[in-house]
């Protein structure tokens, strides 16, 4: 039997990878804790790698050229492509700022994959900045900040949009449970 689908069966549920991807500010943090604690009350296992978290620890050697974006965003989904495999539903919380990158972390995840934009202008990720950072980069005090010194190539063809400055956390987490679990339900079938 395939290690895969007896990891699913010891579960109860399958893993999916939810991909979070906006500028800085987006709120992407925010709906992943959110859609996160959702899943748990429902007694389904989900893990968050968050990219402020990660940047701390496993990517600590990595710095904001396009070439540390990129092996940032391939380490992050090789661990997300694990936790998937190991039935976990695992919320990506991370700018990612190039579509090649985002794609090569769909391919990875052989599809169990659902790639969500969270939509918010540039504006109003300026007027949130929770961490003082657009104030630094615009003051030249970063280097390569996207959104800014540093490009943001915006989804495509995501698999859900959710705007940030018309819905709330709670309308917003909703959009996403909701599409979690069609997602995984299809899975499950």
């Amino acid at each position: 039997m395939d290690r895969n689908k007896q990891r699913s069966e010891i579960s109860g549920q399958k893993g999916i990878i939810v991909w979070l991807t906006g500028l800085p500010g987006s709120g992407k943090s925010t709906l992943a804790s959110s859609l996160e604690a959702r899943l748990l009350e429902m007694k389904k296992l989900a893990v968050i790698l968050d990219g402020d978290i990660l940047r701390k620890g496993l990517n600590s050697d990595l710095g904001f050229s396009d070439a540390d974006r990129n092996e940032n965003i391939r380490r992050v989904a090789e661990l997300a492509a694990l936790f998937k495999d190991a039935s976990v539903i695992t919320i990506v919380a991370f700018i990612s700022p190039f579509r090649k990158m985002r794609e090569f972390a769909r391919i990875r995840a052989r599809n169990d994959f659902i790639e969500v934009f969270v939509r918010a202008s540039l504006e109003t990720c300026i007027k949130r900045d929770p961490k003082g950072m657009y104030r630094k980069a615009i003051n030249d005090q970063i280097k390569d900040f996207t959104g800014i010194t540093s490009p943001y190539e915006e989804p495509e063809f995501p698999d859900l949009t959710i705007d940030t400055e018309k819905l709330s956390v709670e309308e917003s987490t909703d959009l996403l449970l909701n599409t979690v679990l069609k997602y995984t339900d299809k899975l499950a079938e």
